[in-house]
């Protein structure tokens, strides 16, 4: 990561180390000393470019928003079924005992007491949300999913089970919990063959 780190700007260089701390160790645990070490970046160098810590924060959890965006539409966007589109987001890598970087900010009190740094944290499970509705509204009108089904609330169940995924396979210390809570959803979701 250092390396890696090394060969961009100053700014990005803080953006990424922000985006790292603010995974790991939240909001509150992310001082500007730390991110300046992890950026190998001076105080200077961080007060040219940023206004302070929460400006720094924020350009991180846009950074990391659009991230999740990209990543979530990769799946959801591509070819297949409803279902199939549904399967490949709950099933595509992750780092299930790091929990989700957007995700993990919900916990944080001081991000979620500002409004700035709470928006696309807000904004991002929003646009998933909205997406996973698209998709399963798609798949009825083609026949592939059950009638039944809320788009909203389908969409909702799917972001909950990962995040609560998360949580339940970092209380235990094991990516089981997560990939158990998926198949219970997926297993839910599977379309039934008509019957005889």
């Amino acid at each position: 990561m250092y390396s890696a780190l090394m060969s961009m700007s100053t700014p990005e260089r803080l953006i990424e180390a922000t985006r790292e701390l603010l995974w790991d160790r939240g909001y509150v645990g992310t001082s500007p000393k730390a991110v300046q070490q992890a950026a190998g970046a001076g105080q200077g160098s961080m007060y040219h470019h940023f206004a302070g810590k929460p400006d720094l924060a924020l350009a991180a959890i846009r950074r990391t928003a659009e991230e999740l965006d990209a990543a979530a539409e990769a799946v959801l966007g591509a070819e297949g079924s409803a279902y199939a589109r549904i399967e490949a987001y709950l099933l595509r890598e992750r780092e299930v005992l790091r929990g989700c970087p957007v995700g993990r900010l919900t916990m944080d009190p001081e991000v979620i007491a500002h409004p700035d740094l709470r928006a696309p944290v807000e904004e991002v499970l929003g646009r998933l949300r909205d997406r996973l509705a698209e998709v399963v509204r798609e798949g009825q009108e083609r026949g592939e999913l059950s009638a039944s089904l809320d788009p909203a609330e389908t969409a909702a169940t799917v972001v909950a089970t990962v995040q609560g995924g998360y949580v339940l396979a970092r209380a235990a210390g094991s990516r089981a919990p997560f990939d158990s809570a998926v198949r219970g959803l997926l297993a839910l979701l599977a379309p039934r063959a008509a019957s005889a």
